[in-house]
């Protein structure tokens, strides 16, 4: 098939929450109406116009890809035609980028127009974009098949505790960072006079709801080993184990800093940072590679402790992506969930890749 002299692009993205679990879709047409090729992909934590910028890159590229040399842009974001055009100045300094890279591909054309159209003119786009949002909050199209080989058994019937290792993980107590709302990561800031008495009211509650616990593992850092010392103490004196691989993320520059703060002075680091699981805080570490590090200590925990329950100290970070793979969810998970100062979650896990989640961020004994 020889190429088309001239597309019509119609794109589409958006988030569920500004900024929240984000996609796009983008729809390139011969003149006659022909679908000529679709893209779509789900960005993970994005807003709603990185989104749609993303859309008309991904549709820009397919029509370049195609051979064209004319190109229809059809929208219904009013912002990105009307900045596109040159109307409007682009004031956020995390679009610029983006609209940079669409203008570099439009440069490529001999000729491109920009239009704006209600939704219900975009559908195509906004499907695809629709999807991709749903992929990126971990939700499973209603149509989708099952995988050949499920990763783990599916059943609704109870299974027994016999067999399980079980997790009982505890964030560390407060801090003087956790009480101002600053980023802690690598920095050994230790517990507070409320973190203390938190800790030691974790240690009750893990007593009793798992008084056979065989270990303590703890992140290196001192708010999770005095977290560890006073649950191990409620315990009885049971061993306290060391996996830096159960370290909070490491923030780079933002250590200590607030999220008003970060925004001040890294506006579009901090976008793309939100968008994408892969991207790291200047100097710092992806959440990615801390899912690596989270995953491989659960693994560790499996092979050490079967059919036996364990206490695991650590940071947000590190928990959150634990309980996020257990839950099956999406990279929005890790913007919606919180976890609390000395907050219990529960996992068990069985040889066979099961998994219940028992409790979630418990904090009953915090009252």
């Amino acid at each position: 098939m020889s190429a088309p002299t001239r597309v019509v692009i119609e794109a589409d993205g958006g988030a569920r929450g500004n900024p929240g679990p984000a996609g796009y879709g983008a729809v390139v047409f011969s003149p006659s109406g022909s679908v000529l090729a679709e893209r779509s992909e789900a960005l993970g934590i994005a807003t709603n116009n990185v989104a749609e910028y993303r859309g008309l890159i991904a549709g820009l590229r397919a029509a370049v890809d195609l051979g064209a040399s004319e190109a229809d842009i059809r929208m219904d974001s009013k912002l990105v035609v009307e900045q596109m055009s040159g109307r409007w100045q682009i004031k956020n300094a995390g679009l610029r980028p983006l609209a940079a890279e669409a203008a570099s591909l439009v440069s490529r054309f001999d000729k491109v127009t920009f239009t704006w159209v209600p939704r219900d003119r975009n559908t195509h786009a906004d499907a695809l974009a629709n999807a991709a949002m749903d992929a990126a909050a971990g939700i499973a199209p209603v149509s989708s098949a099952e995988p050949a080989a499920a990763s783990a058994p599916r059943s609704w019937e109870p299974r027994p505790i016999e067999g399980a290792t079980r997790m009982l993980l505890v964030r560390h107590g407060e801090t003087a960072f956790t009480s101002q709302g600053r980023y802690s990561g690598r920095g050994d800031v230790p517990l507070s006079t409320v973190g203390e008495a938190q800790a030691t009211a974790a240690g009750v509650l893990v007593a009793a709801r798992a008084p056979d616990a065989v270990a303590v593992v703890t992140s290196p850092l001192s708010r999770c080993r005095s977290t560890a010392e006073a649950i191990a103490r409620e315990l009885g004196g049971v061993p306290i184990r060391v996996d830096d691989d159960l370290i909070e993320c490491d923030f780079g520059s933002w250590e200590g800093l607030t999220f008003a703060e970060v925004r001040a002075g890294w506006a579009s680091e901090l976008d793309a940072w939100l968008a994408d699981p892969s991207v790291a805080p200047p100097g710092g570490e992806s959440f990615a590679a801390v899912a690596t590090r989270a995953r491989r200590a659960v693994s560790a925990l499996q092979a050490t402790y079967p059919s036996s329950a364990v206490v695991v100290v650590s940071h947000v970070s590190p928990i959150k992506l634990i309980l996020q793979d257990a839950l099956a969810g999406g990279p929005g998970f890790l913007h919606r969930l919180y976890l609390d100062p000395a907050g219990v979650s529960t996992v068990d896990t069985w040889p066979d890749g099961g998994v219940a989640v028992r409790t979630v961020n418990d904090t009953s004994h915090l009252r």
